[in-house]
């Protein structure tokens, strides 16, 4: 008879054993019948454990707890899974509570096992300083219970602090597993703690653990969201089994931080390699096709995912929607827009926005109205959208009527971005005092870019004295920018100040602030070309500069006469008087004229602000060639047509 029994008893382990498994889990009727049936065998003291974790698997926590208070002496290996049982509950709570004081009366209460489950029942309750407590009671915590405290406060939200006792577990020489390095990693990634991160990432290759793809994927993530891409594609390089995971982080990070060529190389040898990008991926690339202006690659980049898949993903077309207003391509924009069947306000927003700074300030407004009808509440990005579309064509009393609406009507709280799309209107607009008043009289300190939007309006407007001062500030806030720097002397020489604009390039120099070189790109045939100042270095740099002689003597014939004023502070570029017709947009529309059709539109995106002369030379173009052409400079869009620009010449 003992053998049956032991042979019952073997076969009921087997199933248990079964049940306890993540990918196995048994049927909850199961699990009860072999509760039954280890009571009819008088087996239930010496299989507890197992029959109380194979009924937290399958979701009886209940059962589970009643089954643990009535063990006449429950055990170290019983009292974890009863509270695990207890923290899957709705109100975890009370349980937990009753649990906690019936195991300190036992004399294992202090095991680690039994306070590592005490502190995940109180982080599941929101309860940190009783987790902490549970914490503390451990005379040598193990590398679980310090990997379960990170949790509790990253789970919690406060990072920075799960980081902190991060560093005192390396202190303590804890030996992290797999699951301690990705929760370290991401918490370093969250609060872009490089120094944690990578000692993390060390001790993770120390251990040989660097080589899980979940480890490594986690360090690839934290060395992107410090910006250093060079250190998270050396991890990427080393991954031997690449996810698409990794891959949109790679890509993602690269397109973050300023880096589109290579989010975009990465992009498509992703596609080489058969791997179906996530939706975040596409967002990745997509970023970066709208930074470089890459029209064609963003429509080849889109076109790898199902169309309804972006009509039903407010992420997807909130981005496409972004890239192709940015690309100038305004009615692509206006298309997506049409079909989406899933506007959220981001969506919304992101349609007003592209509408304001491609001119068409008329249909942003309409959208508004359209946008309140449908019943989707205006939020603090709406005025932005709404103050861009008044500052791209000078509309100062629509832009004070929104600005005023925004805290009267939709008791909306200006934000700093606000009150720099109110500076930059009005400055444009030559109402320089009010503007620095504006400035004097924010509830916050301006930043770079409000200070900015005035020394813009200071050099359509000659002003040089208000310019010294605003430089003031913008050189306490950035002074490595060399951007501030050549406005001012912009306007020291507009206004025959030759001598200030040669001691400010002394003090330019003395400080090491270099100026910024200015790039232009195009896109060809899914390549992005890029051109420099009297760039010679591309293989059709010959006949470029023929076409460029060429559209040249035409223009003089027109009566062109190069802007002599922007020949200024720094010399040593596109300030050179010889140097004005070779000026990188000029070089990249030849390049475009050579190798487009002539009914195709031209789209040329440039790092700086375009100057006077080059934005008349193109004007000129446009007509002699009868070719569309939009430029997006750092500053806005300039679609140039017929002699015309969209801008009126208000820039």
């Amino acid at each position: 008879m003992s053998g049956a029994v032991d042979a019952s008893a073997a076969a009921v382990r087997r199933l248990l054993l079964t049940g306890v498994s993540p990918s196995n889990q048994l049927p909850p009727l199961t699990v009860k019948l072999l509760h039954g049936r280890l009571l009819r065998l008088d087996l239930l003291a010496d299989l507890t454990p197992l029959l109380l974790r194979a009924l937290s698997s399958s979701g009886l926590h209940l059962h589970a707890l009643r089954v643990h208070s009535l063990l006449p002496n429950p055990s170290h290996l019983t009292f974890p899974f009863a509270l695990k049982a207890a923290s899957r509950l709705p109100d975890p709570h009370s349980a937990g509570v009753q649990l906690h004081g019936r195991s300190l009366k036992l004399p294992y209460h202090s095991t680690p096992h039994v306070l590592t489950s005490l502190l995940n029942l109180y982080a599941k309750c929101g309860l940190l300083h009783d987790a902490q407590k549970a914490f503390d009671e451990m005379p040598h915590p193990g590398t679980v219970s310090w990997t379960a405290l990170i949790t509790a406060y990253m789970d919690a939200g406060r990072v920075h602090e799960a980081v902190g006792v991060a560093r005192k577990a390396f202190a303590s020489g804890m030996r992290p597993d797999s699951f301690t390095a990705v929760r370290v990693l991401t918490a370093c990634a969250r609060v872009t703690d490089l120094v944690t991160g990578e000692a993390m990432w060390r001790a993770a290759e120390q251990e040989g653990i660097a080589g899980s793809m979940f480890v490594a994927t986690a360090a690839l993530d934290m060395y992107v969201k410090c910006g250093e891409m060079e250190k998270a594609r050396a991890v990427f390089d080393r991954m031997q089994n690449k996810d698409a995971v990794a891959w949109g982080a790679m890509v993602g990070g690269y397109a973050s931080n300023g880096h589109p060529r290579e989010a975009l190389e990465l992009f498509f040898a992703m596609q080489a390699e058969r791997m179906t990008p996530e939706c975040y991926t596409v967002v990745g690339a997509l970023s970066a096709c709208t930074r470089l202006g890459a029209l064609d690659l963003g429509r080849r980049a889109v076109a790898m995912l199902h169309w309804d898949e972006v009509l039903d993903n407010p992420v997807l077309g909130t981005a496409l929607i972004d890239m192709f207003a940015k690309c100038g391509s305004t009615g692509e924009a206006w298309t997506v827009f049409q079909q989406m069947r899933k506007r959220d306000v981001i969506v919304w927003n992101a349609m007003i926005l592209g509408l304001g700074m491609t001119g068409h300030e008329k249909i942003a407004f309409a959208l508004v109205g359209q946008m309140e009808k449908s019943g989707m509440t205006l939020n603090d990005n709406t005025f932005i959208g709404l103050l861009c579309s008044c500052t791209h064509t000078g509309l100062v009393k629509d832009g004070r009527r929104y600005f005023r609406n925004m805290t009267q009507l939709y008791r909306i709280s200006p934000r700093i971005e606000h009150y720099g799309c109110m500076v930059d209107l009005l400055s444009r607009a030559g109402l320089l005092e009010e503007a620095h008043q504006l400035i004097e009289d924010m509830p916050m300190q301006a930043n770079a870019v409000v200070w900015g939007a005035l020394l813009g309006g200071c050099k359509i407007h000659r002003n040089a004295d208000l310019a010294e001062h605003v430089l003031k500030q913008l050189i306490q806030l950035e002074p490595w920018n060399s951007g501030n720097y050549v406005m001012l002397s912009n306007i020291y020489s507009n206004t025959g100040r030759w001598e200030d604009a040669a001691k400010l390039r002394m003090e330019m120099k003395a400080s090491g602030v270099e100026k910024v070189p200015a790039s232009s790109w195009v896109e060809l045939a899914g390549k992005v070309h890029e051109f420099r100042v009297g760039d010679k270095s591309h293989p059709l740099s010959d006949k470029i500069y023929e076409k460029l002689d060429e559209l040249g003597m035409e223009m003089k014939i027109m009566g062109y006469k190069p802007t002599t004023e922007v020949v200024m502070f720094d010399i040593e570029d596109e300030e050179k008087e010889h140097t004005l017709v070779h000026h990188s947009e000029k070089i990249a529309i030849a390049f475009s004229l050579l190798t487009t059709e002539p009914d195709e539109t031209i789209r040329v995106t440039k790092n700086l602000r375009v100057c006077s002369d080059c934005h008349t030379a193109i004007k000129l173009i446009s007509r002699i060639t009868n070719r569309e052409i939009i430029v997006r400079d750092n500053n806005r869009f300039h679609c140039f047509r017929d002699g015309h620009c969209s801008c009126n010449d208000y820039w």
